[in-house]
């Protein structure tokens, strides 16, 4: 059995630990084949454009993608963390961008309104954001407040004359596909000590696009600052830590996102290893070569091991900020140093863009810094033992 064919048949025992259901098992089948057909054969064409084509949404929601956690009393497919992960993990293999895309919206943005939004509002958004008809983004990150949340400066202002809305004065950056949205999800303060959520729509008089903002990864999505100008927000009611504890289940989905692109990148350096020859000698011959192939599926697997671990826990209703930040950081870090062995296997190839492991090596960087960089999982995870 070829080294490839070992870690695929190990990917897939993994994952039958997982005990999914059939249902959710044929989904992934259609995520799988989705991605295969529809997504990398596009993914260099998405990222020379630095955007995704608008029919890309619909799409996405007719086979499920955009309401994967959500309840089916909602709309939603109602189906576990350890499916979303698996999805989120596929998508990667494909399109890295727009994988990250759909981890912020399924953990954070669609699940915030839901849990968080009233009745009136989940009528009004739940339908549109499903079909995929509207798109939607998550807005915490502001210039002067990233991994220092609760340094936010965004300020809401009760309107008098609309009970329940509030006018919005501030600025955010980084904003996953917030050059996309119709519907963005504020976090701003209401005073000098609380913090709450708000819906904004794009179409919003008080909403200004300020800049959109290209990366060196993941250049399809979206990413843009904008100002908020006397905005009206409609406010769902939450504190501040209730609004961010959808990071833990988005940390994860970082996490998928990071294996998923390490996992691509492996087998596209297995592969070329064994087609490529030096000195009279396949690379896959060479110990050194062997050495990095070696180091980067013990990563793999136990990235795999600790996503789904942490995916099982939120799915028994278990506390897993720790575990969350185990399965990002481990995983994020591992798809840096596979992706990098990958191309240092491609040797001067790996520079070159007819060949796909630059781009994975690019887009892995992202997963190390978004929904909390690295060393904020380290303080989380020391925190968790000290306390």
């Amino acid at each position: 059995m070829s080294l490839v064919a070992s870690v695929l048949s190990a990917e897939k025992t993994t994952s039958a630990m997982t005990d999914l259901h059939a249902e959710e098992a044929a989904f992934l089948e259609r995520v799988r084949e989705f991605t295969e057909k529809e997504v990398l054969p596009k993914t260099r064409e998405w990222e020379e454009a630095c955007e995704f084509p608008q029919e890309i949404w619909p799409k996405l929601g007719k086979i499920g993608l955009l309401k994967i956690l959500i309840s089916r009393d909602n709309g939603g497919l109602g189906y576990s963390c350890q499916t979303y992960c698996e999805a989120i993990r596929l998508m990667a293999k494909a399109d890295p961008a727009l994988a990250m895309n759909l981890a912020a919206w399924n953990a954070l943005s669609f699940a915030h309104l839901e849990k968080y939004g009233n009745d009136e509002q989940r009528k009004a958004y739940l339908p549109k954001i499903a079909s995929g008809e509207w798109t939607l983004a998550w807005a915490l990150t502001e210039p002067d407040a990233g991994s220092d949340a609760r340094h936010v400066r965004t300020f809401a202002t009760p309107n008098p004359d609309k009970p329940g809305w509030y006018k919005l004065n501030g600025s955010k950056m980084f904003i996953t596909n917030g050059g996309n949205a119709d519907l963005i999800i504020v976090i701003a303060r209401v005073d000098e000590k609380n913090l709450t959520a708000f819906l904004v729509e794009k179409s919003n008089p008080g909403y200004h696009f300020k800049e959109r903002l290209h990366t060196v990864g993941v250049s399809a999505s979206n990413t843009v600052a904008f100002d908020l100008k006397d905005a009206d927000g409609w406010h769902t009611p939450c504190t501040f830590e209730e609004a961010i504890s959808f990071l833990f289940r988005g940390r994860l989905g970082i996490g998928a996102m990071a294996l998923g692109i390490a996992e691509k990148a492996f087998e596209l350096a297995v592969e070329y290893s064994k087609h490529r020859e030096q000195f009279g000698r396949r690379l896959c011959d060479m110990q050194s070569v062997q050495n990095m192939i070696a180091d980067s599926a013990m990563e793999l697997e136990a990235s795999r091991l600790l996503v789904k671990n942490g995916a099982h826990l939120e799915d028994l209703g278990l506390p897993i900020a720790k575990e969350a930040s185990y399965a990002k950081l481990f995983a994020s870090e591992t798809a840096n140093r596979v992706t990098d062995r990958a191309l240092q296997i491609h040797g001067g190839r790996g520079m070159w863009k007819e060949f796909l492991v630059e781009k994975l090596w690019r887009d892995a960087k992202l997963c190390e810094i978004g929904e909390g960089a690295s060393e904020i999982q380290r303080l989380v995870i020391a925190k968790s033992i000290l306390k």
